[in-house]
């Protein structure tokens, strides 16, 4: 079952999610879907793509709505409401989630920015309980090695989820039903299949308006705009 709107949304124009908020309340899913698009166009926010991805479920767009609720998830992977909404989703429509690595799977445990934080601030500490001391003519305490070797293990733990974040802005989803996945980025190529609305491809080059993807039923070519990102260029 969908998590209901989220109105915890702190937005750079509040008239785009009250307007969408609104109109979703009355049914008008499509306008709702517009208003929270602008919204999280001006500044993402979790609870604007919570609200959009339900807007665009209410339209019968499911890969619109996983995408929404995937960059929810990115932005805040402590938010429970975008993951429960995209199993929900997943079960109905009969689809999977994306193929992650060790590393993108720990790199979900924490918000991505976050992780950038624990990174450069692991560094400092480790750098300067090596050098603050002599910096300041101190002797060298046991807790000061502590502190170093503390900061050093942060620093090194931290560099595979550092990784899994950068190639998961590889990961989007197609987001029109029965999209061809093609041989060749033209638009009379042959078709190697048909992809369903929400499937989870990897991006790992593009040409002109094509992207060429991986994917469970294999490598071919999508149209660029049949395709989103969860970290858009």
């Amino acid at each position: 079952m969908f998590s209901a709107l989220e109105f915890n949304c702190v937005a750079a124009d509040k008239d785009f999610f009250a307007e969408g908020a609104s109109a979703f309340e009355s049914g008008q899913f499509a306008e709702a879907a517009q208003d929270f698009r602008a919204d999280a166009g001006t500044q993402p926010a979790v609870g604007t793509l919570v609200n959009l991805g339900l807007a665009e479920w209410r339209r019968g767009r499911t890969g619109e709505a996983i995408l929404a609720w995937e960059q929810a998830s990115w932005i805040d992977s402590f938010n429970s409401s975008a993951p429960r909404n995209l199993q929900y989703a997943r079960d109905f429509a009969g689809l999977e989630p994306p193929d992650y690595s060790w590393n993108e799977r720990v790199s979900t445990w924490l918000p991505v920015n976050a992780w950038a934080w624990l990174t450069g601030g692991s560094l400092w500490l480790a750098t300067g309980m090596a050098v603050l001391p002599r910096v300041l003519r101190r002797r060298k305490s046991g807790w000061h090695q502590a502190l170093a070797a503390l900061g050093l293990a942060l620093f090194l733990l931290s560099l595979p989820a550092q990784f899994g974040v950068f190639t998961r802005t590889k990961i989007g989803f197609v987001l029109q039903k029965d999209t061809p996945l093609c041989l060749t980025p033209t638009a009379e190529s042959e078709v190697i299949a048909k992809l369903d609305s929400g499937t989870p491809v990897r991006e790992l080059r593009s040409r002109g308006g094509f992207v060429f993807v991986r994917t469970s039923h294999g490598q071919g070519w999508v149209a660029r705009n049949k395709f989103g990102r969860v970290c858009p260029e």
